[in-house]
C-alpha cells in the first residue's frame, strides 16, 4: 500500500482579504508544485490552516486540490480530528472524492491514552480503504504516539501503512523502526530532518520548505535515493537557515509570508493566526535570497 516515495508538499491555503479560500490561486499553487517535481500534495494539513476551517469547507478545499491534480500525483487528504467521529467522517469522504490516501493527525486537546490512541486510529482506519499515515506532532497536539502502539497499529490494522513524525526525536524513531518492516513509510514531518530521517529508513518528507522550494525539497529526497548521499547532505545543510527562517514563527505564518514575498498572492492569515512579524519577513527575505529562491 505504497503511497509516495520523496517530497510531499504540506500545501497552504491562499486567501482572499474578506478570509474566503482563493480556488484560482490555490490552482495556481498546485501547478506550481507539480511542475516543481513534487512528489504528493497533502491537501488540509496544518500548514492549510485546517484548524480553521468549517468541515464543510475543509473537504470543498480537498475535492478541488483532488479533482486539479487528476491523478498526476498523489493526493493525500487531511482528515485527523481530536473526535473520532469526525475524523471517520472527513476520511469516508475523502475516499469517495478521490483520495490516494489520508493523513491522521494524534488526537489533540483530549490528551488520549495509548489505548485510545489504537482504538481512535483503528476505528477510523477499518472505516476506509485507502491508506492511513498517521501524524505524530506532540508539540501541537499534547500526546506522543509512542513507538510501540505505532508498531502495533501497523501490524495490526491493514491500511495504517505509515507516520509523519514530526517528535524531533530521533531515537524514537530509530526505536519505531526497530519495530516495523521495510514496507512501513517513514515520512519526515521536519523540514530539518530529512536527511537523518532516510538515513534510518524514511520514504521521504512531508514538508513546508517545499511550498517555496519545491524543486529544491524534490532534489534532497532524489538524490538520497539515487546514492549520492553527501549530495543530499549537502542540500540539507544548505537549506537550513531558511528551513529555520520558515519556523521563526508558528506555521504557517512565516510560510504564507514567504509565498507572498514570492508574488504568489497567497493573502493573510486566519485569527487566531496573525500576520508575520517585521523581523520574520526580513529573515524570510535574507534566506530565500541566499537559498535563491526569491
Amino acid at each position: 500500500m505504497g503511497l509516495f516515495k520523496g517530497a510531499g508538499v504540506a500545501l497552504a491555503t491562499p486567501f482572499f482579504e474578506d478570509g474566503s479560500v482563493n480556488y484560482d490561486k490555490l490552482a495556481e499553487l498546485v501547478e506550481e508544485q507539480i511542475a516543481g517535481g513534487t512528489d504528493a500534495i497533502i491537501a488540509c494539513g496544518t500548514t492549510a490552516e485546517s484548524a480553521t476551517m468549517s468541515e464543510e469547507e475543509h473537504m470543498d478545499v480537498v475535492r478541488f486540490i483532488i479533482k486539479k491534480v487528476n491523478h498526476r500525483i498523489p493526493v493525500i487528504a487531511g482528515t485527523g480530528s481530536n473526535a473520532t467521529e469526525t475524523a471517520v467522517k472527513l476520511s469516508k469522504e475523502a475516499e469517495e472524492a478521490g483520495a490516494d490516501g489520508v493523513l491522521l493527525v494524534t488526537p489533540y486537546y483530549n490528551k488520549a491514552t495509548q489505548e485510545g490512541l489504537k482504538q481512535h486510529f483503528k476505528v477510523t482506519a477499518d472505516a476506509i480503504h485507502i491508506p492511513c499515515i498517521l501524524y505524530n506532532v506532540p508539540s501541537r497536539t499534547g500526546v506522543t504516539i509512542q513507538p510501540e502502539t505505532m508498531a502495533w497499529l501497523y501490524h495490526n490494522v491493514s491500511n495504517i501503512v505509515g507516520v509523519k513524525d514530526a517528535t524531533g526525536d530521533i531515537a524514537m524513531t530509530a526505536k519505531l523502526m526497530s519495530l516495523v518492516d521495510d514496507d512501513f513509510l517513514l515520512y519526515s514531518g521536519n523540514d530539518d530532518q530529512i536527511v537523518p530521517i532516510l538515513s534510518l529508513g524514511g520514504s521521504g518528507v512531508i514538508s513546508v520548505l517545499s511550498n517555496v522550494a519545491p524543486k529544491e525539497t524534490h532534489e534532497i529526497c532524489a538524490k538520497w535515493f539515487a546514492g549520492d548521499i553527501v549530495g543530499a547532505r549537502k542540500e540539507q545543510l544548505r537549506a537550513f537557515p531558511l528551513i529555520k527562517a520558515l519556523f521563526h514563527e508558528v506555521n504557517p505564518i512565516p510560510v504564507k509570508a514567504a509565498l507572498n514575498l514570492q508574488g504568489k498572492g497567497v493573502g493573510s492569515m486566519r485569527l487566531p493566526l496573525t500576520e508575520a512579524t517585521d523581523e520574520t519577513k526580513a529573515l524570510l527575505k535574507e534566506t530565500m535570497t541566499g537559498f535563491g529562491v526569491l
